[in-house]
């Protein structure tokens, strides 16, 4: 499975054109998500989630986008996950089920419903900074966790060059339940959170947030 990121024409049949070109290099298309419509040049960036079968190059994928005129490949990766909008829906559905666990539902859903590796859940209402939750492959944070708080509202933060585990994840945090507790979510290597992902992000957070409080 790959994700592929691609900045296309927002215009009727541009993403058609694109799907017609990765089905003639016989890519599967399991998901395709809207991420940001960028009106002020007439470009969308769109995220396609895709199969190929065995035998076929991963690189024929990029080469199929980069064939369909005025159509960008701004990033291109292994995928584990299912993801997508749908995965916002069923984030919200667990929650809403049982709300008094919705925070925990929130870290554990928010690298599917994002696109992202890892995530996890900072508290420092004590007289330190720990890890209330976190995901798999969720790196040590050291001391550099102290730094991020408080936080206001959600944002993407810069990757600490020197630190060993998180220099290589760009990342995107939202408070939950006050500026002393947010959750902080990583990709490896990128591509970097846009503006409309951390707009979602904010609003599943206030989200989570409000559910909680209904327990």
């Amino acid at each position: 499975m790959f994700l592929l990121r691609l900045i296309i024409p927002d215009r009727p049949g541009s993403l058609g054109t694109v799907a017609t070109a990765l089905g003639e290099v016989n890519a599967d298309i399991h998901a395709i998500e809207i991420v940001e419509h960028r009106r002020e040049n007439g470009t969308a960036v769109d995220d396609i989630v895709v199969d190929v079968p065995t035998g076929v190059l991963p690189d024929r994928l990029v080469s199929a986008c980069n064939s369909v005129a005025d159509v960008e490949v701004i990033w291109f990766s292994r995928y584990g996950a299912g993801g997508g909008l749908h995965m916002d829906l069923e984030a919200v559905e667990q929650m809403t089920s049982a709300p008094a666990d919705a925070i925990d539902i929130l870290v554990e859903q928010s690298p599917a419903v994002l696109h992202a590796d890892w995530a996890a859940l900072l508290d420092g209402t004590g007289s330190e900074v720990k890890v209330a939750l976190e995901t798999s492959a969720t790196p040590e944070f050291g001391d550099v966790a102290a730094t991020w708080l408080p936080l206001k509202k959600a944002t993407t933060m810069a990757s600490p060059l020197e630190h060993k585990g998180l220099a290589e994840s760009v990342l995107v945090a939202a408070p939950l339940e006050s500026d002393l507790r947010m959750l902080v979510i990583g990709r490896r290597g990128g591509p970097e959170f846009l503006a409309s992902e951390v707009a979602r992000l904010s609003y599943l957070a206030s989200l989570a947030v409000t559910i909680r409080a209904t327990a």
